[in-house]
């Protein structure tokens, strides 16, 4: 990509109000998806620019009960100015009160009569890891709680932390309340802004192409334009309508990351962040749990997730699973159970609703093992056949698993890219195994699951997996042993 041109002041505003209505949109998706799913405490609208809110009301969205939500949105196109304390307590550029004394007595006037509130400061611009405070931020929660509190009044921390109080006019008590509600949501790039909204827009049951994100912005800004301040969930509906975005229906959200952050985490209905829980520091090389931490723990909290998500039927699965979690995910949301799950897979929404014609019958390739009454199976959609075969029989073998054969299954049109091309294809095959091993189990006391697929396929096959027998799911961790056990499945 060729350099583009030092962007005008024209360009810096006009780039920045449309970051602006972009998280604007983002709230109206909100409203949207809690009032169709029925949400304990939904968004009831959506303010921009909002009367009565300071300095928070570039998007405030007031739920039905406190605490509502009240944002500045700072967007900059140059990275040479991170979020620290002098960017949060230099004054205006016309000499008037910091950013952050701007806040503080936001905070006060809306605190006053005793409400609660949420506070956030979303900006493109990224932490300065130099700071004492704004480096002890907590990137699952975005507050700076609990670590910038924990410093004595000597440290570094506790230095910082009376300077802030000082510009802000706060004492340091009142400064802890502060951070206890002020959300810092830093490096919101506008490409990962997009990302976030295409999954809540396909959550939402909206298509989800960049026009549809940017239909919906451009509708927030005509709004605008307009002189409405608030948007209603009348108003939003009216959108989607004009706007031709309705696809399906709005889904509960469940957010399950274990490789690298969910964008859509801080607007899911459930969250299971076990980022920080699983080994190494790259998202291309998380395979399993670090000490202490277990399959077996990891396995308790998605097996929990539907009780959290209070009978919600229809539910969106976001976040980045390797391929056993995303198996369990879907037989903790098994078919008999009347969920609907969908998962984004390569840009479009695979649902377990999506119908197709007739059953997908895979192809079956079978290896004797003689170790005992158990039946391994390999699911092949991804791999070289005599790559992946090889690697499951020497595991198989290895470990003296107790198995009397190993049976291969791929897609009749071999383990290929595009061998499974969308939704109705990946439903259509999931049912064909599940049906193939419920014959080739009906003697079996055991089997040992090996899976090389996309994720969707594995949530879609999990989904169906019943009157099948006791699954032992394995995770491929690229060790000496090629294999680990992660979960025991009763099916």
């Amino acid at each position: 990509m060729e350099p583009l041109p030092a962007p005008s002041p024209t360009s810096v505003r006009i780039t920045g109000d449309h970051y602006q209505w972009l998280i604007a949109w983002a709230g109206c998706l909100t409203l949207l998806r809690e009032n169709a799913i029925h949400a304990a405490n939904p968004v009831i609208s959506v303010g921009v620019e909002a009367d009565d809110a300071g300095n928070l009301d570039d998007v405030v969205l007031l739920r039905r009960t406190p605490p509502h939500t009240y944002t500045q949105v700072k967007y900059t196109v140059s990275s040479s100015t991170p979020v620290n304390e002098e960017y949060l307590t230099k004054p205006s550029p016309t000499g008037g009160p910091s950013i952050l004394k701007k806040i503080a007595r936001t905070w006060r006037t809306l605190t006053a009569d005793g409400i609660a509130v949420d506070l956030a400061l979303i900006t493109n611009r990224a932490p300065d890891p130099s700071d004492p405070l704004i480096a002890v931020r907590d990137a699952r929660t975005q507050l700076l709680l609990p670590k910038a509190v924990e410093g004595t009044e000597r440290s570094k921390i506790g230095k910082a932390r009376a300077r802030w109080a000082e510009d802000a006019g706060l004492s340091e008590t009142e400064l802890h309340d502060l951070l206890s509600h002020l959300r810092f949501d830093l490096s919101r790039e506008l490409p990962h802004l997009q990302e976030q909204l295409q999954l809540l827009m396909a959550a939402s049951g909206l298509r989800y192409d960049g026009q549809a994100v940017d239909d919906g912005a451009n509708w927030v800004a005509q709004q605008v334009r307009n002189g409405h301040r608030t948007i209603t969930l009348d108003m939003a509906r009216a959108a989607v309508d004009t706007l031709n975005l309705k696809t399906g229906p709005a889904r509960a959200v469940l957010s399950i990351a274990t490789l690298k952050p969910d964008p859509v985490a801080g607007e899911a209905d459930h969250t299971i962040d076990w980022v920080d829980r699983f080994e190494t520091s790259s998202e291309f090389t998380k395979r399993r749990p670090l000490t202490p931490s277990t399959w077996a723990q990891l396995q308790e909290d998605i097996e929990a997730a539907p009780a959290h998500l209070h009978g919600s039927t229809a539910i969106s699965v976001t976040g980045s699973l390797r391929l056993a979690p995303a198996f369990l995910t879907g037989t903790a949301f098994r078919m008999v159970t009347g969920a609907d799950l969908a998962v984004l897979q390569r840009g479009q929404l695979w649902s377990t609703s999506d119908t197709y014609d007739t059953n997908c019958d895979p192809t079956v390739e079978e290896h004797d093992v003689d170790q005992g009454e158990d039946l391994a199976v390999g699911i092949n959609v991804t791999v070289r056949p005599q790559d992946f075969t090889k690697d499951v029989l020497d595991h198989l073998r290895e470990q003296n698993t107790p198995a009397s054969k190993l049976l291969i299954l791929t897609p009749p049109a071999g383990p290929k890219d595009g061998s499974v091309p969308d939704s109705q294809a990946a439903n259509a095959l999931a049912v064909g195994i599940r049906d193939t091993l419920r014959r080739a189990t009906r003697t079996t006391p055991q089997i040992h699951l090996f899976l090389a697929c996309p994720m969707g396929l594995a949530v879609l096959l999990g989904h169906r997996w019943n009157r099948l027998r006791r699954t032992v799911v394995y995770e491929d961790v690229r060790t000496a042993q090629g294999y680990e056990a992660a979960f025991t499945i009763e099916a």
